[in-house]
Parts: structure tokens; C-alpha cells; sequence
């Protein structure tokens, strides 16, 4: 069984992924004060038995590093998978200061579209891969590199945003992260990216009108179902015609995997959404979150 947790932080992102071998995987930090505890606590109590802790960052934005060195003192991340950067801030925070130390460290793989890497989407004796590929940057664009220009100068960090994708066998489901690419730079770069169909997206921008995925790329991905992340809703596009979990409501959102299905659960009692399967023997797994439905994965495709 892989468990896929989306955290309700805020107005921010933070994930984590329960493999159903020895690694554990968490993508972007977004901890304040007042519930880091708690969002550590979780990490530690769900990472128990796991030797591999990475950490994935799609951007160096505050709302995706936030509490990123506490993070790493409390958990100890082995690895950082992030884009090779020069990003700077003319006021660095705490956060993007250690963001930069791990960058810059041995600890750091720089990710590229279709790059391969030992136990993380590749094989071996001692090891399976974890699943986990990533579509974009192609280093080579001309937009990817005019949107590191403006990281290197402390402008903009949005369009630097890694894409990276979670496939776990035939049948199986897929999730989709994209940081918080913006709609006019992910038009730029249709030609550019490899895209197939997958079961869960992750809006980018968190939700944000700004971040919409254009209809070019949705019709190659063809979501079974898009999350909106915490932006606030007035801010928010809705994806009228798919099938949309919004954390504004949901709270936290769990993916349990099993097989070819998907079983989903909301950590607000109120939450009413339901999807087209209902199974009683998922009614009571975790306690403290409300079984919304499930889904049969449709086709998947590989990259």
C-alpha cells in the first residue's frame, strides 16, 4: 500500500509520500510555528521503518521552504532533489538561507527532465526505484532559462518550478506535482514537456487563477481528479467539468493506494464530497479522517 498525504498548511504547500517499500519521500515545506510539532511529529510516526528520507523541492518560494530547517533537524533529509539554481533574496529568510546551504551541498541532486538516478526512479541488487520521474526543466529552453535570469536575480522564483511525476506499476495510480508554474509560461512551454494521462493533479500556484493549467495541457493529462491547494478561494479557478478536491474544505487529503484503486479520505468531518465508489471496509482505516469515496484508476501510461 502507498499512502499519498497532501497537508493542509495554509496558504502553502507540503506532501509527503509513504512508499510501499523503504523510502519515504516529502515535497516542498510549508511549517509555521504553531503546527510544525504536530506536521513533524506525523512525518516521524508515518516515515517509521523507512532507511531513505528525501526531500523534493519544486521552487525556492517561502510558501514551499517554510520551516525547511527545522524539517531537516528533525527528520534528516539524506537527499534534496531540486533545480540547479542561483536564486537569491535581498532579504533572505531563515528558510531560503538553509534552502541555499542544502542546494549547495552534496546532499543536492540537480533534477532535468528524463534524468535518471539510483533508487528514486531507477533500480538496482540492493533496491527498487521509488516511481518518482520528472517531466520538466529541459535546461535547454529558452523560457526556463530567461525564468532562472530572474531567480538569479532575486525577481521571480514561480517559473523555476520543477514538474515531477509519481507512477507505481500498471494499473496503478499517478500524481502529478507542478509547483507553481504560471498559466503563460506553461502555454510557453507546451512543445517542450512530455505530458500523459494521470490520475491526481496537484493544481499549480495552489489553485490560483494565475496557475490555471492550460485546457492543452489537461487534455493530455486527463485527471481523474485535480486538487486545489489553499489560495484564497477568490483567487481561485474551480476546473468546471473535472472532478476537484479543494483543500480549503477537505483539510488534509489522503490518497491510499491499493492495486487499482484509489481510496480517499478528508480530515474535516463536514467534508461531503463523494466519488463514484464507496467501500465499507475503508470507512474506519484512519482514524480522525472522514472516507469521502473512492476511484478505479482509469489507463495509465507510462512516460
Amino acid at each position: 500500500m502507498t499512502l499519498i498525504r497532501s497537508l493542509s498548511v495554509g496558504y502553502g504547500d507540503m506532501f509527503y509520500i509513504r512508499h510501499n517499500s523503504d523510502s519515504f519521500t516529502i515535497i516542498d515545506c510549508h511549517m509555521n510555528e504553531w503546527d510544525r510539532e504536530d506536521i513533524v511529529a506525523e512525518i516521524k510516526g508515518q516515515n517509521i521503518g523507512k532507511t531513505i528520507t528525501r526531500f523534493i523541492s519544486t521552487h525556492p518560494d517561502e510558501d514551499h521552504i517554510k520551516g525547511l530547517k527545522y524539517l531537516d533537524e528533525q527528520i534528516g533529509l539524506l537527499n534534496i532533489y531540486t533545480v540547479g539554481n542561483a536564486a537569491i533574496k535581498n532579504d533572505p529568510s531563515e528558510s531560503f538561507q538553509h534552502y541555499c546551504t542544502l542546494r549547495d551541498s552534496s546532499r543536492a541532486y540537480y533534477v532535468t527532465a528524463g534524468c535518471k538516478r539510483k533508487w528514486i526512479n531507477e533500480s538496482d541488487v540492493e533496491r527498487g526505484g521509488a516511481g518518482i520521474s520528472f517531466i520538466w526543466p529541459d535546461v535547454s529552453n529558452a523560457h526556463y532559462k530567461g525564468a532562472l535570469s530572474e531567480a538569479a536575480k532575486g525577481n521571480a522564483f514561480n517559473n523555476i518550478s520543477l514538474v515531477a511525476r509519481y507512477y507505481i506499476g500498471e494499473k496503478a495510480a499517478s500524481f502529478m506535482w507542478i509547483g507553481d508554474l504560471e498559466t503563460e509560461f506553461m502555454e510557453a512551454i507546451e512543445d517542450s514537456i512530455s505530458l500523459t494521462k494521470t490520475t491526481v493533479v496537484f493544481a499549480p500556484h495552489h489553485g490560483r487563477e494565475s496557475g490555471k493549467i492550460p485546457h492543452s495541457w489537461l487534455e493530455k493529462l486527463d485527471p481523474q481528479i485535480i486538487v486545489i491547494g489553499q489560495a484564497p478561494s477568490r483567487h481561485l479557478n474551480y476546473y468546471t467539468g473535472y472532478t476537484t478536491i479543494t483543500q480549503n474544505k477537505a483539510f488534509h487529503i489522503t490518497f491510499d493506494c491499493e492495486d487499482d484503486k484509489v481510496h480517499i479520505y478528508s480530515s474535516n468531518p463536514e467534508y461531503s464530497t463523494r466519488f463514484n465508489e464507496f467501500e465499507n471496509l475503508s470507512q474506519s482505516k484512519f482514524a480522525g479522517q472522514k472516507y469521502i469515496g473512492s476511484i478505479t484508476v482509469e489507463t495509465n501510461y507510462t512516460l
